[in-house]
């Protein structure tokens, strides 16, 4: 299948992109047609990472494999260039994976004004760009990559999404591209003083030769670049308001993928290109970590909108992935992949479960809601089992999302200080009780309790069967992930060390 190693990542990229031109010739009118487009379309692309899955030799997961190499734009020697490991795997399965159960999902569920085609065309560009990050091995196309999941979120946010929809949309738009500015300064820094784009390239250099001022301030503008996608605390503000008037799938897609996009090019990126940087830059990114873990968790403590709870609990979770990064220890590494994947699937099965509670009672304030066990028992049920797998418990995807992570803060790398970290290692420990407490009192408001007399004589309809085919892959990957947690840490693990070794050779 040689054809496949050599097409198989355009495929993965492209594909969808292919979709999004038919479903865009086709007439408005033609809605039925235009679902069935869109959701072939993903399930293909589906196909070719599963093909991607079958062909990966696990043997050699920390090197890049199915790599692409083309020259693009010689004048500034940018390539077309794609590679895929380990790291990169589970989040390109992730993307393919959420978009198909996004547009399942979206097949009843269109929020006004109702415009099939242009939802459906969005999430295809989405998953074009979510893609494309996951697979680019060159600075200008992964930048490109990473714009243009931007457009489509923004115009998905300001036209489909709540009462302050144009709000929420401008301030995702400026504050992510602000960020991306900083971003591209890094990466042209880096071209004109290392002489190459290549990711690999620019790895194997390291930062050694560059002054150290210099490579502190292209980390800083990487930082702030990735920072702000995550987000980290306390760049973290456009996302209650995102998360909130986003239509469902769009606060899916940008809780599951688009957050990740931020660790992702910490761990790709950042980190082995500058290896000197990071370990200075690793206290600063501890510490703001486990500030945004205490503060996202208490933020939730403060919310009556459960959407909105559950946006400040991605702020929190996140902080332990970025936690887990800071150590710069491939098991620190390995924890935050495994927590990006698992905050992925749950976090998303919850927005998933707040936009159906939106679509059946009308409203997501937890003072009005109440009885959910008792009218819509499945959903209930559904809404428990992920908020047990979010604050982390044994069994359960979340649990090996968080413990390694925090345990990881114990022994960070080599010349870092392990009185700090295990500082923070205590302060995310707190975190974890706080997210029992928040998640727990979530579902004692919505799920426990009789039905508030305005929903009393309501008929409420329970998990449809569209809902069932969009939610029952979440469930048992969480299941699947927290019974063996070795489906992910036996790919991560190599390409982790790596990166490690990288911060470890030089010195402290």
């Amino acid at each position: 299948m040689n054809w496949f190693d050599d097409w198989a990542l355009t495929l993965a990229i492209f594909l969808p992109a292919l979709g999004l031109g038919i479903v865009l010739m086709l007439p408005k009118a033609e809605e039925q047609l235009a679902k069935v487009v869109a959701l072939g379309t993903s399930l293909v692309t589906l196909a070719v990472g599963i093909g991607i899955l079958a062909e990966f030799d696990y043997g050699k997961a920390g090197r890049l494999q199915f790599n692409v190499d083309e020259p693009w734009i010689k004048v500034i020697n940018a390539h077309y260039h794609l590679g895929l490991d380990g790291i990169s795997l589970p989040m390109l399965i992730l993307s393919m994976f959420i978009t198909v159960l996004c547009i399942i999902y979206s097949w009843n569920h269109f929020p006004e004004p109702h415009n099939v085609k242009g939802f459906l065309a969005l999430i295809l560009l989405l998953e074009v760009g979510m893609n494309g990050t996951f697979l680019a091995e060159d600075l200008i196309l992964f930048f490109i990559f990473f714009e243009i999941v931007l457009l489509p979120m923004f115009f998905m946010i300001g036209v489909w999404g709540g009462p302050n929809r144009e709000y929420a949309s401008i301030k995702f738009f400026l504050f992510t591209l602000f960020g991306s500015a900083l971003m591209l300064l890094g990466f042209l820094a880096l071209f004109f003083l290392q002489g190459s784009f290549q990711i690999p390239t620019l790895a194997a250099l390291g930062d050694g030769n560059l002054a150290e001022t210099t490579r502190l301030l292209i980390f800083g503008g990487l930082f702030l670049g990735f920072a702000i996608k995550v987000p980290m605390f306390p760049f973290h503000t456009w996302l209650p308001d995102a998360h909130t008037e986003a239509p469902t799938v769009g606060s899916v897609l940008l809780a599951a993928i688009l957050l990740k996009l931020g660790t992702y090019g910490f761990i790709r990126i950042a980190i082995p290109i500058l290896p000197h940087a990071a370990r200075i830059w690793a206290p600063w990114i501890g510490l703001l970590a486990v500030i945004g873990i205490i503060y996202g968790a208490f933020c939730c403590l403060a919310q009556t909108d459960m959407k909105r709870l559950i946006a400040f609990s991605s702020v929190s979770h996140m902080g332990f992935v970025m936690l887990g990064i800071a150590t710069l220890t491939s098991f620190g590494i390995n924890a935050a992949i495994f927590g990006m994947v698992a905050h992925g699937l749950i976090t998303g099965m919850l927005f998933f479960i707040g936009g159906s509670v939106q679509h059946t009672f009308g409203t997501r304030e937890m003072g009005r809601l109440g009885g959910l066990l008792k009218q819509a028992p499945k959903m209930g049920w559904i809404l428990g089992f992920c908020a047990m797998a979010s604050l982390g418990l044994p069994g359960l995807a979340g649990f090996w999302g968080e413990f390694p992570a925090v345990l990881s803060a114990y022994q960070p790398s080599h010349g870092l200080s392990t009185d700090a970290f295990r500082t923070f290692m205590v302060i995310a420990a707190v975190g974890t009780v706080l997210a029992a407490g928040y998640l727990l009192w979530m579902y004692q408001r919505v799920a426990f309790g009789e039905p508030k007399p305005e929903f009393a004589n309501a008929h409420i309809h329970d998990v449809t069967t569209v809902e069932w085919i969009a939610w029952t892959p979440i469930l048992l990957m969480i299941v699947a992930l927290g019974v063996y947690p070795d489906i992910i840490f036996s790919l991560t693990n190599d390409g982790a060390t790596h990166i490690a070794n990288l911060v470890k050779a030089v010195g402290g």
